[in-house]
Parts: structure tokens; sequence; C-alpha cells
């Protein structure tokens, strides 16, 4: 049994990966720069500064960083937000870990203010121990310093934990902190996908997960 689940919160217990690609597709494009909805959502998971390089040429970057960034959390958070729906099962997989012992912390690249409304959407206030955004570190996904953070104010050992996330992104950043990681592919990520990235196990969702709690990494 582990001590505690590091938990990712978009895609993985709220339905939002698309809306933030949206959010971003609508501020690249007031930049003069058009891309596809699936080649942005590919993206999503990653913090700003390691998505915008993607889309924004090298000579453009140290101009538009800054406010591409910010207008893209605007546009979110007065066009999208309001649109975020729990994954099915979340509020019930988050007692089902309460009850079995294991430690909830959410390890999550949106800023604290996100956190603040994704945690009511989903009715999970009351189960959280500890919580690490991107304002906590200093590099987002998939860099490993969210998950460093969320270790530290945990007071344990990478092995003593899991991590919980929906894009290789999750994985990736997870791993170099020491850290197995179990997929679910509500992010829109394949099961091919999240085990090439390194994921220990794979499911449809945290539904899913909830279903075979009991023969899960997180048990055994």
């Amino acid at each position: 049994m582990i001590n505690a689940l590091l938990c990712d919160i978009d895609g993985t217990l709220v339905q939002s990966n698309w809306l933030h690609a949206e959010a971003w597709q609508v501020a690249l494009a007031e930049m003069g720069i058009q891309v596809e909805l699936e080649e942005v959502r590919r993206q999503i998971g990653k913090g700003g500064e390691e998505l915008v390089p993607v889309f924004v040429p090298w000579w453009k970057r140290k101009h538009v960083q800054e406010p591409l960034e910010a207008y893209r959390k605007f546009i979110f958070q007065q066009d999208y937000l309001s649109k975020v729906e729990p994954l099915p099962k979340v509020h019930e997989f988050l007692l089902r870990l309460k009850d079995a012992g294991i430690r909830l912390s959410l390890a999550s690249s949106a800023s604290k203010e996100d956190l603040l409304v994704y945690k009511k959407i989903a009715h999970m206030e009351d189960l959280i121990e500890e919580e690490s955004s991107a304002d906590d570190a200093d590099r987002a996904k998939p860099h490993p310093d969210i998950f460093q953070a969320t270790l530290k104010r945990l007071k344990l050992k990478p092995k003593e934990v899991l991590a919980l996330g929906d894009t290789p992104y999750d994985a990736e950043a997870a791993g170099k902190a020491g850290i197995w990681t179990i997929g679910v592919e509500t992010g829109g990520w394949s099961r091919e996908d999240l085990l090439a990235a390194g994921c220990v196990e794979v499911y449809k969702d945290v539904a899913a997960l909830l279903e075979c709690f009991d023969q899960s990494a997180l048990v055994r």
C-alpha cells in the first residue's frame, strides 16, 4: 500500500483539456498564429513556458511569451472555466482513497486560482491534504519541480507514493522525480502513448480505476 497519491487534475479529475486547448488556439490566433485544435491539445499538460515555444518562432518569443500566457489565462477564466465538469466517479474515487488510508495531494500545472475552482467543481475541498501548482515551482511539467514540491510538503520519499495523470508529461515529470505513474485516457492520449511515456498502468478513466482499485498499483 502506498502512503499518498500525487494527482494531476486537468484531464484527470476534471474534463478541461479541450477547453484549455481552445483557449490557447484563440490566444495564438490573436498573435497571427493559426494552429489546429488537436495540435494544441497534444501540448496540454505542459506549462505555458514549455507550450509556447512549440508554436511561436524563436525570434518572437521574447516579446510575446508573457502577454500570450496572460491573454490565454484571461480567455480561459472568462469564457471556458465555467464549462469545466468533473469526470465520472471522481468524488467516489477520492473517498475510496481516503478509506484506504491513502493521502491525496494535487500536483498540477494549473494556477492556484484555477485549482480553487476545480476543487469546488469536483467537491473535493475536504479530501485534499496538500497541493502544489504552477505557482509553487520554477518549472512546470514535464519538469519534476511540481512533484518534488509536493513530496517535500508531504514529507515522503518517491517510493512511498504514486502519481496519477492523463498525459505523457505527467509520467515524464513524475519519472524524473523517481515516482511511478498510473495513467488515465481522459486527456485524449491513448493507452499506448501513456505506457510508452512510462505509466505502469493505464485505465480508461478514474471510474475504471475505482472498479479495479483492489487489483491496481495503488494497493500492490
